[in-house]
C-alpha cells in the first residue's frame, strides 16, 4: 500500500504562490524613518492631505502632494498615500454607481462612503501625531 505525498511540499501544506499580497497595510522602515523626523508643519500637511481627501476626492491631496513631495519625506508618503487611497475610492464609487441599475449600488454607495470617512479621520488622527498609515484594502497607484 502507497501513501499519497502531500500534493503541496510546504511543511504546514500551505499553498505556495510567486504572487505577492494585494494589499499590505504595515508600514514600511522607510516609512516609519519619515515619519521619526517629520516636523510640526509636515504632520500638519500630512493630516490635511488626508482630510481634504473628504471634501475634494482627490484633487486636495494631489495639490499638497505635488508642492510638498520634494521638501518633505513624511508629507510625501503619507500624500501618496491619501492620493491613492482617494483615488480608490472614486473607482469604487463609480463601480458602485454603475451597479446601481441592479440595485446593489444603492448599498454600496452608502457603505463606501462611511468608510472613506472612517478611515479619513483615522489617518488624519495618525498623521497629526507624526505616525505612518497606510489604508487598507487600498490601490497602490501612485509609488
Amino acid at each position: 500500500m502507497e501513501q499519497n505525498e502531500p500534493a503541496n511540499p510546504t511543511p504546514d501544506n500551505q499553498p505556495t504562490s510567486d504572487i505577492p499580497p494585494i494589499v499590505d497595510s504595515e508600514p514600511t522602515p522607510e516609512e516609519k524613518a519619515a515619519a521619526a523626523v517629520a516636523s510640526k508643519d509636515d504632520k500638519t500637511m500630512a493630516m490635511l492631505c488626508h482630510l481634504l481627501g473628504l471634501l475634494t476626492s482627490f484633487i486636495g491631496p494631489l495639490i499638497i502632494w505635488l508642492i510638498k513631495k520634494d521638501q518633505s519625506a513624511y508629507v510625501d508618503q503619507q500624500g501618496k498615500e491619501a492620493l491613492n487611497f482617494q483615488i480608490t475610492v472614486a473607482i469604487a464609487m463609480l463601480i458602485a454607481s454603475l451597479s446601481t441599475m441592479i440595485c446593489i449600488g444603492f448599498l454600496l454607495m452608502p457603505a463606501i462612503a462611511i468608510a472613506d470617512l472612517v478611515l479619513c479621520i483615522m489617518a488624519a488622527v495618525a498623521a497629526n501625531k507624526g505616525e505612518p498609515y497606510r489604508y487598507p484594502m487600498c490601490l497602490r497607484l501612485i509609488k
